[in-house]
């Protein structure tokens, strides 16, 4: 006898069907990476000085200069004098060219005179020859990166300086770096920039610059193909209580530094190791908590710009974190505070049209939610959102999808369950679904009606009234027959005899 086998639980090794599932969030979760990256990591970040347009200097900076100029730049640099600085500026400002970083770092001893003067005791110039390396470090060329190595040892020991912007220069510079090559990584690790970092932000705590620029180059490193290597280096750090605590989003500063936290956390979530000690250390109610927060300023329309960069990784890592229900039991570390539900909701209401991708992962996190939960499955039906789910239920792009897993989890709780969702209006609206082209929808609406007419003959008279017999008695000419079957099955369970016309 057919019965269901999953709606939307979590992922259990031995089921076929919820592996396919798991796959289809791995191509999704490399496609988001891929995203983020090109968009914003991988791209790197370049810093912008105060003096980046004030035209001074004999050079054009709207021409590419020839190899002759920058040799008598670095020429100048070796001389010394009072125009270091100056011929320190138009060195970084011709380095801004591609075609002059390659030309920069092929010259004899060039980068020995800038990572000279980097450990020199010259503020000045220090500060201008972390500059100059900082604008190598966005070239698109793999080869400048690596000429770039010398420094780093530098750069680290600077990060544990007192004068936040030229922390902040380090750090982005360091960041720039990471994804590079392996090689590059695995120098920098030996070198201890992890509790480098740590020790960054321990030291200039309260200074979001700084902590935005330290935690993107950590989520730099923990972007990189062996990141399993780097995670436990990371755990035992002691960032992660830095990454939670900032979380918050700053009024006057922005949500930069909270965003790229966010991200550190959603990528220590992706790892078996990285996500029971985040559970243990109290990230799924610290996220959580912030989604709440967040999700009463976007129902009350007060949010930041840019609100949902904040938004999408918080909701990666809590349901990432809630996948693994074996460890998430225990005073302090899972969700309590039912407005979760809500700002869930409101996500996914909010964004449904400006950023569908981002209301479909508020869907699926409230599907972690509620599996295998009979108290969060109580609390959907008490809280009153089963009529703002069924909205959902006509939009596609995953949308609906997520929205069926959801309720099929609140369905397998039992008798008294489907009959409230029965009596919430589930029933018409998943005649419309049953209707729809895509597969998916379709079996999942197969699967929760089937929990809905096998839990009481007053349901099942309620769907034949609705006409939905039909519907099912179409399907039984699908040309995929595990429709067929699944159908055949529902009619089974339907009374009998059927009215004509129904």
């Amino acid at each position: 006898m057919w019965r269901l086998k999953a709606v939307g639980h979590k992922a259990r090794p031995q089921d076929v069907g919820l592996d396919e599932f798991k796959l289809k969030r791995r191509e999704q979760e490399k496609a988001l990476r891929q995203a983020r990256r090109d968009r914003q990591l991988v791209s790197k970040r370049l810093l912008l000085h105060e003096d980046e347009d004030d035209g001074e200097g004999p050079m054009d900076t709207r021409a590419i200069p020839s190899r002759e100029q920058v040799v008598e730049l670095v020429r100048g640099l070796l001389i010394g004098g009072e125009k270091r600085v100056c011929q320190f500026r138009e060195l970084r400002r011709a380095l801004g060219h591609p075609e002059v970083q390659l030309i920069f770092i092929k010259l004899e001893n060039s980068m020995r005179v800038v990572v000279g003067l980097l450990s020199g005791l010259d503020d000045q110039c220090r500060v201008e020859a972390g500059k100059c390396l900082h604008t190598l470090s966005h070239s698109p060329h793999p080869e400048v990166g690596m000429a770039c190595l010398s420094a780093t040892p530098y750069l680290l020991t600077y990060l544990s300086g007192q004068s936040a912007r030229f922390t902040e220069l380090c750090l982005y510079t360091l960041g720039n770096l990471c994804p590079e090559n392996e090689l590059i990584r695995k120098k920098l690790l030996a070198q201890g920039i992890i509790p480098s970092l740590a020790q960054c932000i321990q030291n200039h705590s309260g200074t979001l610059a700084v902590l935005e620029a330290a935690v993107f180059t950590l989520s730099q490193l923990l972007q990189a193909k062996d990141v399993e290597q780097i995670i436990p280096l990371v755990l035992a750090s002691g960032l992660t209580p830095h990454l939670m605590a900032g979380l918050e989003p700053d009024a006057e500063y922005g949500i930069g530094a909270a965003t790229e936290c966010a991200w550190c956390l959603h990528y220590l979530s992706c790892s078996e190791t990285g996500s029971s000690v985040l559970v243990n250390q109290g990230a799924l109610p610290r996220c959580s908590s912030v989604l709440v927060t967040v999700g009463g300023a976007v129902a009350h329309g007060e949010s930041l710009e840019g609100l949902e960069l904040l938004i999408w990784p918080l909701l990666r890592c809590v349901g990432n974190l809630l996948a693994h229900g074996d460890v998430c039991q225990g005073e302090g570390v899972c969700v309590t505070d039912c407005r979760l539900l809500a700002a869930l909701c409101v996500f996914a209401q909010g964004f449904l049209h400006t950023h569908p991708a981002l209301a479909r992962e508020s869907l699926w996190a409230l599907n972690n939610l509620t599996a295998d939960s009979a108290v969060w499955c109580s609390a959907v039906l008490c809280s009153g959102l089963v009529p703002v789910l069924i909205q959902l239920m006509p939009f596609s792009q995953g949308i609906n999808s997520m929205v069926l897993r959801t309720l099929g989890n609140v369905a397998h709780k039992g008798t008294a369950f489907c009959l409230q969702l029965a009596q919430a209006g589930l029933l018409p609206a998943l005649c419309a679904t049953l209707k729809m082209a895509e597969t998916e929808v379709v079996t999942l609406s197969l699967e929760v009606l089937y929990l809905l007419v096998a839990s009481s003959p007053q349901v099942a008279d309620e769907f034949v009234q609705l006409k939905g017999l039909p519907v099912l008695e179409m399907m039984l000419f699908n040309s995929e027959e595990s429709l067929r079957l699944r159908a055949s099955h529902i009619i089974d369970q339907l009374p009998q005899p059927v009215v004509d016309g129904c």
